[in-house]
């Protein structure tokens, strides 16, 4: 039996600290690698899940701990697909490496809707070039035939011309959304302004005792008479459809106004029924009423943006709409 000698123990005893040391560095490496491995999955946009063989989570971000019912739905498929969960709209793509399977899920539900919007835009579009000749041929008919007709018809033939009315709110509001708002500025003088409200409010057939009151003072604005006039038909309209749907047989659309340094300012306020689906107001195609294409308030805040200006939803005592414009 060989004896060791106190030099050879220290070189032993060393040689051990060395390899200690150099353990604890290797994993104090390893533990730098995995916490920025970690940080890296949570930095992502996307839901990630690596998993095991058994189908237990080796890693998984926070995205993923928020859809961790998502997990059991997903497949391991060579080509990426989508999914369906809880109303919303999933892409999943998914790989092996070893003995894990790593699933990558990134919500695209946004961009399924805008390309479900611009293909709605651009076939309406097309439809509303079709439609637009024929309208624009029975408007100028009708206006021929009520001259003629006896007076007991004429209430048939404004009906007609009520009905072509709409169809062209129509069809210029979906022109304009596929186009985009463009604005031609000139002085505008509300009292020239109110005149075109009135008269699109004509074409506009309601059933009940409504009440409309606006400024009666003059000012002017530096705006697209054109747009001010969809805007303001718009919001008067709507106004109107809510009163429509009112248990009460009467009801007031008020127009208020104000100026300060930045803006001038329209409340406009009616007495109908409240607003229900307050985040999916201004969505395009989102209507829940019989005579809406749902395209009148997206259009309206448009046209209040391209004049540097805003509509805000007012909820309490008074219900309406806030809409500025830049002086």
């Amino acid at each position: 039996m060989s004896i060791i000698t106190a030099e050879e123990l220290n070189v032993l005893i060393e040689q051990t600290y060395k390899v200690e040391g150099e353990f604890n560095e290797l994993k104090a490496s390893y533990n730098h690698l995995q916490n920025t491995v970690e940080k890296v999955v949570e930095f992502l946009p996307n839901a990630i899940w690596i998993v095991n063989n058994d189908n237990t989570v080796f890693l998984q971000n926070s995205k993923a701990r928020g859809l961790w019912e998502l997990l059991r739905l997903l497949e391991l498929k060579e080509d990426d697909y989508e999914i369906g969960f809880e109303s919303r709209d999933y892409l999943v793509k998914s790989s092996v490496y070893q003995d894990k399977v790593m699933f990558s899920v990134i919500d695209i539900t946004e961009q399924k809707r805008r390309e479900n919007l611009t293909t709605m835009g651009q076939m309406a579009a097309h439809l509303s070039h079709e439609i637009r000749n024929p309208i624009g041929s029975i408007s100028l008919l009708s206006s021929t035939l009520k001259k003629r007709v006896k007076e007991e018809n004429i209430p048939i033939v404004e009906e007609i011309q009520k009905s072509v009315y709409r169809i062209d709110r129509i069809i210029k509001a979906t022109l304009m959304f596929s186009k985009g708002v463009q604005t031609n500025k000139s002085t505008v003088h509300w009292t020239k302004l109110k005149e075109s409200i009135h008269m699109a409010m004509g074409y506009y057939g309601y059933s009940k005792d409504i009440t409309c009151s606006f400024p009666e003072h003059d000012f002017t604005m530096n705006a697209d008479q054109d747009l001010l006039e969809m805007l303001f038909s718009n919001f008067i309209a709507n106004a109107i459809d809510a009163i429509e749907l009112d248990e009460n047989e009467s009801g007031e659309v008020e127009v208020v106004y104000k100026r300060d340094k930045k803006f001038h300012t329209f409340y406009i306020y009616d007495t109908g029924i409240p607003i229900e689906d307050e985040e999916g107001l201004f969505e395009a195609f989102n209507s829940t009423k019989v005579k809406g294409n749902g395209l009148g308030l997206v259009l309206s805040r448009q046209i209040a943006e391209a004049h540097d200006g805003y509509v805000k939803l007012i909820q309490g005592d008074r219900k309406g709409f806030e809409i500025a414009f830049a002086l």
